[in-house]
């Protein structure tokens, strides 16, 4: 007898509590949808570039991978940022998209960048800079903003990106020296000049198909465009003698760079003749080291068209950074030069790989070497003991060093 109006007074206690939670979530809804127009009113929403600068030891490369949050990326904190500074409304979190965001670069894990580009839709908010960099980790800083225009695509618009590739200069030792006293090895200038003479090859379109993974010799995307590579003069930093080598080229393929550098240590150690640099443009499938990712940086990208086309038409700035030129070399300064030396230093990440390079068959295909590798890998034990602007950093930031 009691137990039908019992049922009944639930069924209403549960349908007030639905209609409570449906309307405090349109509350929510609302108010926010509210805020958005707020800030629309207020701020206007523009295309614009953000100059970004940071260190990549720690994260798990530039971009983000929404859903897979044990793997930290440099985009994950910024996007974060521009959340908690108001730039970007919080539904647009997950899907970046809707702001058109587009990064220039697509660096690795554990590699730096001094002059990243990242082009988005976002509320024009007073001191922008100021409040983003309030919600970001000191290794990584926006140091610079610009309009541009609505159809820009900071990936599509560059025209070439200059990275640099700091190590320590034992690297190009003979295979025979003792790497135990690594930090004592001085770079000569007949191996320094051989070191530049086989650099210099790669200059020019070559078929990079052997220098990433996943391309085939025939893919034309494989076949890219190199204006510059060149090591500069050896310097002192922590007790130990490191060089800087730049390149420059239209774009890179993932792991290009490290296997360029890589390739051409193997040659000047004396693991594999000259002949294997022409060979690995051809046809053939050559098993092609890739130096450490540690020492990599992007320096800079460069915007020639676009300037030409739009930066002296009165209503939008050139893509050029020459005013922050002092907060990039302070930010290289304090947090990726003294990372690497600080981790070169304490992990050796160089002179491990260089113990991997015997197994190496330079003479066989990638195939053949693969399963050389896979045999011969455990029994090996590593051995843990452009421009004047950037030269100059280097020298400044060689004298902080400890």
């Amino acid at each position: 007898m009691t137990e039908g109006p019992r049922e009944e007074e639930t069924e209403q206690r549960l349908k007030r509590s639905q209609e409570e939670d449906e309307e405090d979530q349109g509350v929510k809804r609302r108010k926010a949808e509210g805020e958005r127009r707020d800030n629309d009113r207020k701020y206007p929403k523009k295309k614009v570039v953000l100059l970004m600068a940071y260190s990549g030891k720690g994260y798990y490369g530039m971009q983000r991978n929404p859903g897979t949050s044990e793997f930290q990326t440099i985009e994950d904190d910024l996007v974060s940022a521009l959340v908690k500074s108001g730039c970007i409304p919080e539904n647009h979190r997950d899907d970046m998209k809707k702001m058109s965001f587009q990064r220039c670069a697509r660096t690795d894990k554990g590699v730096s960048a001094a002059g990243q580009v990242v082009s988005l839709k976002l509320w024009l908010i007073e001191d922008l800079v100021a409040k983003i960099n309030e919600h970001l980790p000191p290794q990584i800083r926006v140091l610079g903003v610009k309009r541009v225009t609505q159809g820009f695509n900071s990936k599509n618009s560059c025209d070439a990106r200059t990275y640099s590739y700091m190590l320590p200069t034992v690297a190009f030792s003979s295979k025979h020296f003792d790497t135990a006293n690594a930090a004592g090895f001085r770079l000569r200038p007949e191996t320094l000049q051989t070191v530049n003479r086989l650099f210099a090859l790669y200059k020019g379109t070559h078929n990079f198909h052997n220098f990433t993974s996943q391309k085939a010799p025939n893919d034309p995307s494989a076949r890219r465009y190199i204006t510059h590579v060149l090591c500069g003069e050896p310097f002192l930093c922590g007790g130990s003698e490191f060089a800087v080598i730049t390149v420059r080229g239209q774009s890179f393929m993932l792991h290009q760079i490290r296997k360029m550098i890589g390739l051409v240590i193997a040659v000047v150690k004396g693991y594999a003749g000259e002949e294997v640099m022409e060979r690995s443009w051809g046809q053939e499938k050559v098993d092609v080291p890739k130096a450490p990712g540690l020492g990599l940086v992007l320096e800079r990208v460069h915007f020639d068209r676009y300037n030409k086309r739009f930066g002296d038409d009165g209503l939008h700035e050139r893509l050029e950074w020459d005013r922050q030129e002092d907060a990039i070399q302070a930010f290289k300064e304090a947090h990726i030069y003294p990372t690497i030396v600080e981790t070169e230093r304490q992990e050796g990440s160089m002179v491990s790989w260089m113990a991997t390079l015997p197994i190496h068959d330079f003479e066989a295909t990638a195939t053949e070497t693969r399963d050389r590798c896979g045999s011969a890998s455990s029994s090996i034990r590593y051995s843990l003991t452009s421009s004047a602007q950037l030269h100059a950093g280097l020298t400044s930031a060689a004298s902080r060093c400890h």
